[in-house]
Formats: structure tokens, sequence, C-alpha cells
């Protein structure tokens, strides 16, 4: 057994420690997990509203949860920060987690899990992804389409650097985030409609699509120099 001990590496230790951390997770908020599958957004507000600074870090965990394997709907995770702590509070705690959880899995998949991944998903994925980094990453953000989760993995296995990929991170789930805040937003604030919503998710595939556009330019007039 102390041979067995010694025999591992630092990377499976970390492996074998976050994975007893998760379950630990799992274990000791089985109750109120089951309430999020459920969608059971009320009954996990009144058990969390005991404790908010243990609501804070709870919804963190699971805004990690989601970014490493998508298991609650994104929708779910904002309306209960928004039913707890408010419309830009509870959005803004959405964004801030959703950073924060993307970050970490981007550097685990790089730098602890890419041997053991990298031969599940197909090449031209991680090869797009190596093209137009930012771009793609960007792109996904604001599309409901690709799960959080997809994108983080892929960018880990990739070659793009951190900061384009936290700068796409970061403008993307923000216009994305601000958008679904505004689905639980409009149970309590009459004034927001459909327009209001249509107009955002207009003005956010324009803004790409200029980014991109300023991107290309810039990389013509570098090619002519």
């Amino acid at each position: 057994m102390k041979k067995i001990i010694n025999n591992l590496t630092k990377k499976q230790w970390l492996i074998w420690g976050g994975s007893l951390l998760f379950a630990l997770f799992f274990l000791m908020n089985r109750e109120l997990i089951m309430l999020l599958i459920d969608g059971n957004i009320d009954a996990a507000q009144t058990f969390l509203k005991k404790n908010m600074g243990y609501a804070l870090l709870f919804l963190f965990l699971v805004m990690l949860i989601q970014n490493s394997i998508t298991i609650f709907p994104l929708i779910l995770v904002i309306s209960l920060n928004i039913t707890l702590f408010g419309f830009i509070n509870g959005f803004l705690w959405s964004w801030l987690t959703s950073i924060l959880a993307s970050i970490v899995v981007y550097y685990c998949v790089r730098y602890i899990f890419q041997e053991t991944i990298l031969e599940k998903f197909h090449p031209k994925l991680i090869e797009k992804l190596d093209t137009n980094g930012f771009a793609y990453v960007f792109q996904a953000r604001i599309f409901p389409f690709v799960p959080t989760s997809l994108v983080n993995i892929l960018a880990g296995l990739s070659t793009i650097r951190i900061l384009p990929y936290l700068l796409a991170t970061t403008i993307g789930n923000f216009l994305y985030f601000f958008v679904l805040s505004l689905i639980p937003a409009g149970i309590f604030f009459a004034d927001w409609n459909e327009y209001v919503i249509w107009i955002i998710i207009v003005a956010a595939i324009v803004l790409y699509y200029l980014i991109k556009k300023k991107k290309k330019s810039i990389k013509n007039i570098d090619t002519a120099d």
C-alpha cells in the first residue's frame, strides 16, 4: 500500500483529490442538488436563504460543476442567483463565478486531464479553436447551442492562450448571461419584455462580427507590413 502511494504522481494526486472533493460536495449537499436537478427553485431558495454566506459558496461550486460537466441548466443557476440576491447582484454573481469556473476548468484540462481526454475529441474541433481562438470562444459563448463545459474543455485542449480565452469568455458571458437574466427578472419587473431581449441578442451578434472584422483588418495590415 505504501509503495502504491509513493508511486502516485503529483498529477494523479490532484485528480484523486479533486474527485474526492466533488464526491464529498455531492454527498453533503445531496438534498439541495436533487432540488436543482428537479428544477425546484423555490425549495432551493428557502434552503439557501438560511445561510447566505454558504449560498455564495454553494452557487460558485454549482457553476464550477456546470462549467465542467453540464448537469444543471444554466438558466436554472442564474434564476436561483437572482431570486436570492436580486437582479443586479444575482446577474453579477452568475457572471463572475462563470468566469472563475471557466478559468479553473481551462487550467485543469490543459495541465492535468489533457492526456486523458484528448483522444475523446475529434482533432478538427480542436483545430478550429487553434485557428480562430478568440472568435470561436466568443461565438460559442453568445450562442446557446454549444454547452459551456464543451467550450472550456476544447479551449484547454487547444493552443489558445489564457488572455484571448479570458477576454472572449468575459465579454461573451456578460452578454449571454444578461439576456438569460432577463427571463427570471421578467417575473419581478413588468417593464422587461421580449423586444428588449431581442435587441440585446442582435446587439451581441453585431458586436461579434464587428470584433471579427476589426481583427481581420489588423491581421491584413500586419501581413502587408
